[in-house]
């Protein structure tokens, strides 16, 4: 197989890059891949740790310049990576992840010109699996990470020939081809990052390939603080995911979408007006980020106060007087004093239906 770059974003990932290199020169089909870290923050003594070790692991790191004053985000983090990459290929990786023998060669003789292929997670059972995944316990912490056992689980499975069409990290492309779409969006800094670009790929035409026998062991969340385990962590993790899921539907016109085999479903951005009767900053926060303009009766400067700050886009913009005239190719109607969750549920998949009909006026309640 060529020669890859692992791409490996840290943020006070320490304790699970200590797991994380060693897995990859242990179990890597080439013993001479290049391994990127790029340290986003250290308050752990990662960089310390990373200097020791970089002649015996052979990899290289790079700093924030910002060092533990501002983030890059793991977006920009795993561009920093892939830009300085000297090999055509990359993979990006997260900190939390061990490699499964021989996965970078089961995954690379998928690869080829727009493919993304992703190894297939082995995971504690601490989340719901939609058959993405394997759930198999072998440790829920890196120190207590079960390395005979997983490694005789990737034996019992290497000559298995299943493939299935999403794509999750790890996940290997072109190095180029991924530049050529433009890299992670800077908008989402820590999180829907992946979705984003996933969406891209299938815009660009990518073939997305997860190779069943081609394995690593997911601890599931610990990098970025998914995991609920890590409270501290785990709660700005909360707050990034909000404003970052915001950010995701303003620019998409939705949530994320996926199949349960996670491959993207991307449905067509529609210029969508929202004309809310009787608004409350509580409908505001819910159902602003769906479309492109509001004209609202109430609550428009306690909103754009409130909520400027947390996002990119304009939002004195997009938010507008109720007795504008709306310049929206669709204008939804909706009344806050009847506004249920059965309409929310609705109001949220519009794009979607939109698909099959082609309305220019929607009143939902």
């Amino acid at each position: 197989m060529d020669k890859i770059t692992f791409a490996i974003p840290s943020k006070d990932n320490l304790r699970y890059l200590k797991t994380c290199i060693p897995s990859i020169r242990k179990n890597a089909f080439r013993d001479d891949h290049d391994i990127i870290v790029f340290v986003d923050q250290d308050n752990d003594g990662t960089v310390d740790w990373l200097k020791e070790v970089n002649e015996k692991y052979n990899l290289r790191y790079l700093i924030n310049p910002k060092l533990n004053k501002e983030r890059f985000g793991i977006g920009m983090a795993y561009d920093e990576c892939i830009r300085a990459a000297k090999t055509d290929i990359v993979m990006v990786f997260h900190a939390d992840m061990m490699l499964g023998k021989n996965a970078d060669k089961l995954a690379f003789d998928h690869l080829k010109s727009k493919t993304a292929i992703s190894c297939t997670r082995v995971e504690p059972p601490l989340h719901p699996n939609n058959g993405e995944k394997i759930i198999r316990n072998f440790g829920i912490w890196p120190e207590e990470f079960v390395d005979e056992g997983f490694d005789k689980f990737v034996e019992e499975n290497k000559d298995v020939t299943k493939t299935t069409n999403g794509i999750f990290a790890p996940w290997m492309v072109y190095k180029q081809e991924f530049l050529d779409i433009g890299g992670h969006d800077p908008i989402l800094k820590s999180c829907r990052e992946d979705s984003d670009v996933f969406n891209r790929m299938q815009l660009e035409g990518f073939t997305f390939i997860q190779p069943w026998n081609s394995l690593v062991y997911h601890l599931t969340g610990r990098g970025a603080g998914s995991f609920s385990g890590d409270k501290e962590r785990h709660d700005e993790w909360q707050k990034e995911m909000q404003n970052s899921t915001k950010e995701f539907i303003r620019k998409w016109g939705t949530g994320v979408q996926h199949d349960a085999l996670m491959k993207p479903i991307v449905t067509p951005f529609y210029n969508k007006g929202l004309v809310i009767k009787n608004a409350t900053m509580e409908l505001l926060e819910l159902l602003e980020p769906y479309v492109t303009n509001v004209y609202t009766d109430k609550c428009l400067k306690e909103y754009l106060d409130k909520e400027g700050t947390n996002t990119e886009y304009t939002l004195g913009w997009r938010l507008r007087e109720f007795n504008e005239v709306p310049n929206n190719d669709i204008i939804l109607f909706i009344n806050g004093d009847n506004f249920t969750q059965a309409d929310f549920n609705i109001y949220a998949q519009l794009s979607r239906v939109f698909e099959e009909q082609k309305p220019n006026q929607v009143l939902l309640n």
